[in-house]
């Protein structure tokens, strides 16, 4: 077993006998298809000593609520087991400030190797950066996230997805392969390996933001539903995916967030099935290029949840466009309970609010009107991040800021024909949504869902 090396960043290394090694899971909560954890497995057996995973929880997190947590936690389980038959030991590390509990750990373990998986938000990065400050240590950090490395694809904020896919292209034969399988550590250990009932009841956040019932969280649960998809829905993506009024996407995006299946294995299982052209080119499209330019965007541009982050063309648009006249102007507590005067927005925010997901051609129709329904760009941007990220199962994701920054703030994008408010960032319409899709349909759809009241 021999992890290709472009995928690691050795952040520091040291010249002292390697007698322990950990990977500190962050971004990619699996056992399989998880290049961080085979990197660690394969220094681990080079030099003959034990390898442990190690989760570092805090009872809060920016934005998580009770949702992200229960989805998180369930996963974790599936981690605890598939790690004890392996005979690797799996320790969760319960603390508010996670970098110096890990550290404080570090040496009283006497680990002298760490890996840590890749994460291009501010905030993990930073943790990640920390790792390095620990006296006597190896660092490195797998990309696991990304078929192609983030760090090695490209070495700059890319203009748009035609910049970046043709480098991706020439790289997919080189890095969409197999992955090998991790391999047994020793004797199975006694599961389950943490209190979960201990790590549960120190969780500390908003209750009121209910978990999801309709999807089952972990790798188990997600290799069933990428087989559901593959059996009925891959063949014509294409056409229907952009279709809201049918259920037509993969509702693959939250497995992916939480690492509990690999973008790589999804690709992989994707091309076996030799479906239509058509279809098999528009969702790799989606999963590789759209996904891995995301985490570009976030990794190279720091202000990536700003409208500092936006290109020239659109900064300059928008500013001139800030004081024309709003038609509406709602204020956080009528967007957050739908109460507009839009019944195709109201429905979005439903089955953003009730599923934790909204269908993507929804999220640039409802992060559009916002922008129409803010006083200001700056507004606008955060009460979007704010309700994605507080009921998004997926939110606090590269794949959310940038998805909110190319329909507020023209990233990725090309400028339009100018208009009122947008300038020449582009438009989204009711008539022009009610021209591809039925919107009657799409309400009673997110109508016939648990609609409980939060507030």
């Amino acid at each position: 077993m021999i992890i290709d090396s472009r995928r690691a960043i050795a952040h520091k290394t040291t010249n002292l006998p390697i007698r322990k090694v950990a990977y500190k899971m962050s971004r990619d909560q699996r056992v399989a298809d998880n290049w961080a954890l085979l990197f660690a497995q394969q220094e681990a057996i080079a030099h003959g000593c034990p390898l442990e995973v190690v989760f570092t929880l805090t009872p809060t997190y920016p934005m998580a609520n009770m949702r992200h947590y229960d989805f998180m936690l369930r996963g974790l389980r599936d981690v605890d087991q598939q790690l004890a038959e392996l005979g690797i030991k799996f320790t969760v590390i319960t603390n508010a400030n996670p970098a110096k509990a890990f550290e404080e750990y570090v040496i009283k373990e006497g680990i002298s190797l760490v890996v840590t998986d890749f994460d291009p938000l501010r905030l993990k990065q930073q943790w990640i950066e920390s790792i390095s400050c620990i006296p006597n240590i190896s660092h490195f950090e797998v990309d696991a996230h990304n078929i192609v490395p983030c760090h090695w694809v490209s070495q700059k904020v890319e203009f748009a997805a035609y910049t970046i896919r043709p480098k991706i292209t020439r790289a997919l034969p080189e890095f969409l392969t197999e992955i090998p399988h991790p391999v047994s550590m020793g004797t199975p250990i006694a599961y389950p390996q943490n209190n979960w009932e201990s790590i549960l009841s120190i969780i500390n956040v908003d209750q009121s933001v209910q978990p999801i019932k309709w999807l089952i969280p972990g790798e188990k649960a997600a290799l069933s539903n990428l087989k559901a998809f593959l059996a009925s829905k891959l063949c014509g993506y294409a056409d229907k995916r952009n279709n809201p009024a049918l259920d037509w996407q993969s509702n693959l995006s939250p497995y992916l967030h939480f690492g509990h299946i690999s973008a790589q294995r999804i690709a992989l299982e994707v091309v076996k099935q030799h479906a239509p052209s058509e279809d098999t080119k528009a969702f790799l499209e989606e999963l590789i290029v759209r996904r891995e330019l995301s985490d570009n965007f976030c990794y190279y541009n720091p202000c990536y949840d700003s409208p500092t982050g936006f290109p020239e063309w659109a900064r300059k648009d928008l500013l001139e466009h800030s004081s024309d006249i709003r038609e509406y102007l709602y204020p956080m507590s009528i967007l957050e309970n739908a109460k507009t005067h839009d019944e195709l927005w109201n429905a979005a925010q439903n089955e953003l609010v009730t599923r934790g997901k909204m269908h993507g051609y929804m999220r640039m129709y409802w992060a559009k009107k916002i922008l129409e329904w803010s006083a200001s760009v700056e507004e606008a941007q955060r009460i979007a991040i704010f309700l994605n990220d507080k009921y998004s199962i997926d939110g606090r994701d590269p794949n959310g800021y940038v998805g909110i920054a190319w329909s507020i703030g023209g990233v990725h994008d090309r400028p339009w024909f100018p208009r009122a408010i947008y300038g020449k960032v582009r438009y989204m319409s009711y008539n022009g949504c009610k021209s591809k899709f039925s919107i009657s349909s799409y309400v009673e759809q997110v109508r016939s869902f648990s609609n409980p009241t939060l507030f």
